[in-house]
């Protein structure tokens, strides 16, 4: 009975502090369908329509792709600075219905954090300049520069600088379940209310890396189900990567952690926090596919409108006019996710 007592301790123990959530990699399959209808959209206008298209890589593997419509005609495009993947559909002026059904299975595994050196070899900021730029909604100098600095300040390699910066966001930031979408990312407010969803949360974290020298991005994806099949319509997510020298893209998720504080109710100084805040530190659940990056986005055919400030969701123009995938009776779209 004590060897039992003391199995069941060091598993808990294992638990807490995250050693057990490194020893084991989970996965999970199973098939996105994204059904749109612009249908409805005023007549007599050219319909253009497009989707992120996601790519196998390392940790996900995309296969058995479908793609079926009444489109005139369509194809697989990359944005030119990001490489995003791009869906590209459009319907003439003539067209009555406009249908599009986009189909593909996802083999996604755990991403693990491996083994961090302490020691930070050299490496040339100008090779991920791209990645240290401030965009329209993610200032890098002013206030955002001001707090990075506060949050660094002893800190000397990247691996510090980013560590301290993801601390203090999963500590300050608060999941807001009122926010629209995922949120837009404006961390100039973010900073004043320190509160919102994915894209926020990411987004400041993301910013005050970029503040700090640390070249870094957001991941825009789709969770999964764990049901044998869900409607995953409003399922977007948002985490983010940093660039660790000698390791390459560290990935972190601060929003998933404050999401599980309000979840389960959780406070700073709770074991549970300890634990979500150490495993969203360099793992991430296999319940997400990627599906795009970048921020102020031209796509690839060029849309009319101005850039995107984030390409997580279907973006549609009618006419030239956007339609606003945010309201579901406008932009009428449907994902399901079914395990096969």
């Amino acid at each position: 009975m004590k060897i039992r007592s003391l199995i069941f301790f060091v598993f808990i123990a294992l638990y807490i502090f995250g050693a057990w959530s490194t020893a084991y990699s989970e996965t999970q399959s199973g098939t996105i369908t994204l059904v749109v209808d612009l249908s409805s959209h005023e007549k007599g206008r050219v319909a253009r329509l497009w989707i992120p298209y996601p790519v196998s890589d390392r940790n996900q593997l995309i296969s058995d792709i479908k793609i079926e419509g009444d489109y005139s005609n369509f194809g697989i495009y990359t944005d030119v600075t990001y490489g995003t993947p791009i869906l590209y559909a459009e319907w003439p002026k003539n067209a009555i219905s406009r249908k599009l059904k986009f189909s593909f299975k996802v083999d996604r595994k755990e991403i693990k954090r491996e083994t961090i050196s302490l020691r930070e070899p050299a490496w040339n900021p100008a090779d991920y300049s791209e990645y240290l730029k401030a965009t329209s909604l993610g200032p890098t100098d002013g206030a955002v520069k001001k707090l990075a600095d506060s949050i660094i300040k002893g800190k000397k390699t990247v691996l510090e600088k980013a560590k301290a910066i993801y601390d203090w966001t999963y500590k300050n930031m608060h999941r807001n379940p009122a926010t629209l979408g995922c949120g837009k990312g404006n961390v100039t407010l973010l900073l004043k209310k320190h509160s919102g969803k994915c894209t926020d949360i990411s987004s400041v974290f993301i910013a005050l890396c970029k503040a700090a020298g640390v070249p870094a991005r957001e991941v825009f994806g789709l969770r999964l189900g764990k049901k044998p099949q869900q409607d995953v319509t409003t399922w977007q997510h948002c985490w983010a990567e940093f660039f660790l020298p000698g390791y390459g893209w560290f990935s972190v998720d601060p929003a998933d952690v404050c999401k599980m504080m309000l979840i389960e109710n959780l406070h700073l100084t709770d074991n549970k926090t300890k634990f979500y805040s150490n495993y969203f530190w360099g793992n991430i659940d296999p319940y997400r596919v990627v599906i795009a990056h970048g921020r102020d986005l031209v796509l690839n055919p060029p849309q009319h409108g101005p850039p995107l400030n984030t390409f997580g969701y279907p973006y549609a123009e009618v006419g030239g006019r956007p339609i606003d995938f945010y309201n579901p009776d406008q932009f009428i779209y449907r994902i399901m996710y079914s395990e096969k």
